[in-house]
């Protein structure tokens, strides 16, 4: 569904990504994992068109996007969830939640039931059913997370990039993300979660990465790096 192989990334001079090469199945969570500095949110600007990769293949579905716009990259079903939420604080939940849906509407993706997929949203995510009149900019951090994912959820994509998605919220509203990311999972969403939270992560998802230096230093099944020892010492609280 989307493969990204010997991706190189970085800005101005500065090189961050070295050659990494990540497979995201239909159906799956994919999970990148790293600390701060490995080149995690570049890997997500670079297949998103953030940022322009120097060299490797990103595809979506078999079509070659590397390089491409933004803009042009979500008409073909790749939603993002970015990094620090980035909402339209003065426009209401409701309408920040229609911008997702904005290439449906304008005839550049299959339109489908619109209403409906709010609806669902809502339901997914109650915290903004009771506010969807209420201003983004006006919401807790924790709400405004939830509102940047549904907005991503809205596009109906093939495949949803989660950037950090629990960065920064209380361990109840960590839970109520993971709670939701694998109700999507059930439903079988397709998806490439970069997170710290590595327990988290790898308890949700099919098979990971871990990301060292801008380099791929570990892969596999999830299961196999819970208990993998360098992945348990380095990211999970463990020891050898």
């Amino acid at each position: 569904m989307l493969s990204i192989k010997n991706l190189e990334a970085g800005y101005g001079k500065v090189k961050v990504l070295h050659g990494i090469t990540i497979e995201v199945p239909k159906g799956q969570v994919i999970t990148l994992i790293g600390s701060n500095g490995a080149g995690k949110t570049t890997t997500m600007r670079a297949i998103t068109g953030m940022i322009k990769p120097t060299a490797g293949d990103i595809e979506l579905d078999g079509k070659k996007i590397a390089g491409f716009e933004s803009y042009k990259i979500a008409k073909l079903g790749l939603a993002h969830s970015p990094e620090g939420r980035r909402v339209f604080s003065t426009m209401s939940v409701t309408d920040n939640l229609l911008l997702g849906a904005f290439p449906r509407l304008t005839g550049s993706r299959p339109k489908g039931d619109v209403k409906h997929d709010l609806d669902r949203a809502m339901d997914l995510f109650p915290r903004l059913k009771e506010r969807r009149n209420q201003l983004a900019g006006t919401l807790s951090g924790g709400e405004q997370q939830m509102l940047a994912m549904a907005r991503a959820i809205m596009l109906n994509p093939e495949v949803i990039l989660l950037d950090e998605p629990s960065m920064g919220l209380a361990p109840i509203l960590v839970d109520e993300v993971f709670r939701i990311i694998s109700r999507l999972k059930s439903e079988g969403m397709t998806m490439l979660l970069v997170e710290q939270f590595a327990a988290a992560a790898l308890n949700v998802a099919d098979y990971g990465y871990v990301l060292e230096n801008g380099r791929i230093s570990a892969q596999g099944a999830a299961e196999s790096l819970k208990n993998d020892p360098a992945v348990k010492a380095a990211y999970l609280g463990g020891g050898h």
